[in-house]
């Protein structure tokens, strides 16, 4: 009872406590009051608070003075679900038929599900539905032509989700380097994706992200073995409804096919992108400013964004 009287006395007496801040001189805390108005200003660049705007800052001031602790979402994530850090990058992902990764986004519940939690502190989502059937593009398979789904996914999906939900989307690199078929080894494919970068809000998932996403990597861990092996779709949670969908990866035998997942069978498989329609799953970059309020990450109770 006692701390949540003295949080409510921090977050009720906003300006007496920021004038006071002098006390806790050595966080660097520093804001400016103007008078006689209410208005009140916080400077995060003379701070060694991670928040950026005076009510989370105050949160995290009161949390440092009672010893709370202060874990962003990404941390607290990886505490929660104790995923492992990939081998090959510094990444975290989730693996399984049955992955805990459900997050709600864009007011849309339990409909997206986390791929990755980043080292950078962001938080890497896909739709768990598609969102409709399209050609990758009319010509080559490269991304950052651009192609005509990335201009998709960029202009009239972006503008169509919720301002919320814009505003928690960065900007991110993602791998969009060609792969063969009869790629032996992960960390090699891995290698080749990563040799071509663009940077963007929306885009769609990979085939190494595929790949990791499965826990059999014995008959499923090399783009060779789940090109051939049809049992992959029952080990890893990324397979969707026995649909074909596309991958952001090109296939590099050929200028004009990018890489599918195969219905049914969770096949990886390549086909010309220019006169082939498959389903289209967005994936994205959520923030490292974000927190999680709430979920375990099941689809009965999904991670949930303040």
């Amino acid at each position: 009872m006692k701390n949540k009287k003295t949080k409510y006395y921090i977050k009720n007496n906003l300006i007496g406590l920021i004038i006071g801040g002098i006390i806790f001189g050595s966080l660097g805390v520093y804001a400016a009051i103007t008078f006689p108005s209410n208005e009140v200003s916080f400077d995060p660049s003379n701070s060694t608070l991670k928040s950026t705007n005076v009510k989370d800052a105050i949160d995290e001031l009161y949390k440092k003075c009672t010893g709370e602790s202060v874990k962003s979402a990404a941390e607290q994530i990886i505490e929660d679900s104790g995923i492992k850090k990939d081998s090959n990058e510094c990444r975290y992902f989730f693996i399984g038929s049955n992955a805990n990764n459900y997050i709600t986004f864009n007011d849309q519940i339990a409909k997206w599900r986390i791929i990755s939690v980043e080292c950078d502190g962001t938080i890497k989502i896909i739709k768990q539905k598609s969102i409709k059937e399209s050609r990758w593009d009319s010509g080559k398979n490269n991304w950052d032509r651009p192609a005509e789904l990335n201009t998709y996914l960029n202009g009239t999906y972006y503008n169509r989700l919720n301002a919320t939900a814009q505003s928690q989307i960065v900007s991110h690199n993602f791998s969009i380097g060609a792969v063969t078929n009869g790629d032996t080894n992960l960390a090699n494919t891995i290698n080749k994706e990563n040799s071509k970068i663009w940077n963007g809000k929306i885009a769609l998932p990979t085939v190494s992200e595929y790949i990791r996403s499965n826990s059999n990597q014995i008959e499923c861990g090399t783009v060779q073995k789940i090109s051939s092996y049809t049992k992959c779709a029952e080990t890893t949670w990324m397979h969707n409804d026995n649909t074909n969908w596309w991958t952001l990866t090109p296939y590099s035998g050929d200028d004009y096919q990018t890489f599918v997942i195969v219905s049914n069978t969770g096949e990886l498989s390549h086909f010309p992108n220019y006169n082939n329609s498959f389903e289209v799953r967005p994936v994205l970059y959520l923030s490292s400013n974000i927190k999680i309020t709430g979920g375990d990450g099941s689809k009965s109770n999904p991670y949930t964004i303040e």
